[in-house]
C-alpha cells in the first residue's frame, strides 16, 4: 500500500512518499535526502543505508578547523615609512603557492609577506590584478599547501544559511579570526561591476581577500567590502565564487581578464537606480565600440535584452557578458526610432 509518511522537523512536519509492506512503512531514500537534506549511501554488502544529516551550527568549529589552513595573512608597505604597514587576507588557490585576494589589498603594496596558518613566512609576488572585479593573484615559493575548496557553480545558496568569514581583522596578530552570521542576500549590486553576496558576518579592515564559507567548508565568496557609517551595522559584501572562478581562470589563460563590452555607455532607469523591481530597458548614452557603430546604435536607443535575456541593470549586462569574449557576436533587442529590432553585435574590448 502506498501512502504518505511524515517526518518531524521544527514546529511542523515534512511529507515523504512511502509504502507499507507487511505492516512496515518504507520511505524512498531519495525522498528522504531531497526533503530533509543531507546525504545517504547504500552498502550492497551489508544491505544497509547510511544517512548523514545536513551540517548544522554544531559543525562550525569543524568547518573552521578544516578551512583555516587554506587562509593566509598578507602584510606589506604602502609607503616608505617602515612603520606604515597594511595587511589583508588571502585564500590558497593552488598547492604550489597561488593565492587569491582582493586587488585593493595588494595593488599598491610593496615587500609583500604572506604568512600561512602554521606561522611560516614567504615573500609574495603580485602576479595578476583586476581592479574591476577587485581580485588579484599573489605567488609564493611554496609547495604542499592546502588549497581551499571553492563551491561549484552555479552556486546553490539560500538566504539565511549559516556562513563563516575567516580573515585578519584590524591587527595582523589576529590572523585566522573567524566570525559567523548568515547569508543576508544575493545578487547585490553595491558600487560594484558584478553582483555580490551580502552577509551579516562581521567583516572588518584586514578581512578583505578572505573567504566566506558555507557549512560544507566550501568558499562561496571572497570578502571585499562593508558599509561603515553611524547607524549601519553588519553590512558586508563578498565576491561570489562564480566571479572568482571566471577572473582567476582568465588570469591563468590570458594573463588578464579579456572583458567584453557592448561598446556603448548605458544608463539605468530611475527604478533600477533606486532598487525597485523593474523591466524597464537600458538607455544608450554614448557609442564608442566599432561593433556598436557598425549596427547603427545611437544615443537614445533602448536595449531590452542580450542573447535572449532581459536586462534592466548594468550589473546584469556585466554578469551576462562573462560567457563571452571580445570579438564574439551576441544578439541585442533594441528599440530605435520607435521600432523594436534584433541586431547582431560584435563585442568590443572593455575600455
Amino acid at each position: 500500500m502506498t501512502g504518505t509518511a511524515w517526518a518531524a522537523g521544527g514546529t511542523g512536519a515534512t511529507r515523504l512518499d512511502a509504502k507499507v509492506i507487511d505492516g512496515e512503512v518504507y520511505v524512498k531514500a531519495s525522498s528522504l535526502t531531497k526533503s530533509l537534506g543531507g546525504t545517504g549511501a547504500y552498502d550492497a554488502k551489508t544491505r544497509s543505508y547510511a544517512y548523514t544529516p545536513p551540517q548544522t551550527q554544531s559543525q562550525v568549529p569543524d568547518v573552521i578547523k578544516h578551512v583555516s589552513p587554506s587562509v593566509v595573512g598578507i602584510i606589506g608597505k604602502y609607503t616608505d615609512d617602515r612603520f606604515a604597514l597594511e595587511h589583508g587576507t588571502g585564500v590558497i588557490w593552488k598547492s604550489d603557492g597561488w593565492i587569491v585576494t582582493n586587488a585593493h589589498v595588494v595593488k599598491d603594496m610593496s615587500n609583500i609577506v604572506v604568512v600561512t596558518a602554521d606561522g611560516k613566512q614567504y615573500q609574495g609576488k603580485r602576479m595578476n590584478i583586476d581592479e574591476t572585479s577587485d581580485l588579484a593573484l599573489v605567488k609564493i615559493n611554496a609547495t604542499n599547501l592546502k588549497p581551499a575548496a571553492f563551491a561549484p557553480v552555479p552556486l546553490q545558496l539560500s538566504v539565511g544559511e549559516t556562513v563563516i568569514a575567516i580573515g585578519t581583522p584590524v591587527s595582523f596578530s589576529l590572523r585566522n579570526t573567524a566570525t559567523t552570521g548568515v547569508l543576508s542576500g544575493m545578487n547585490r549590486s553595491v558600487s560594484s561591476y558584478y553582483k555580490l553576496l551580502q552577509t551579516d558576518a562581521a567583516i572588518n579592515p584586514g578581512n578583505s581577500g578572505g573567504p566566506l564559507v558555507n557549512l560544507k567548508g566550501e568558499v562561496i565568496g571572497i570578502n571585499s567590502l562593508k558599509f561603515v557609517s553611524d547607524g549601519i551595522e553588519s553590512l558586508g559584501f563578498s565576491i561570489p565564487t562564480d566571479t572568482v572562478r571566471y577572473v582567476v581562470n582568465q588570469f591563468f589563460k590570458y594573463g588578464h581578464v579579456m572583458r567584453p563590452s557592448l561598446g556603448v555607455g548605458l544608463e539605468e532607469s530611475w527604478s533600477a537606480i533606486v532598487g525597485l523591481p523593474t523591466t524597464e530597458p537600458l538607455t544608450v548614452k554614448s557609442v564608442w565600440g566599432a561593433g556598436a557603430k557598425n549596427i547603427g546604435l545611437r544615443q537614445g536607443d533602448q536595449i531590452y535584452s542580450i542573447a535572449g535575456k532581459q536586462v534592466s541593470s548594468i550589473a546584469e549586462v556585466n554578469e551576462l557578458l562573462k560567457s563571452y569574449l571580445p570579438g564574439q557576436t551576441v544578439q541585442v533587442l533594441v528599440q530605435t526610432d520607435g521600432d523594436l529590432v534584433t541586431k547582431k553585435l560584435v563585442l568590443s574590448t572593455e575600455r
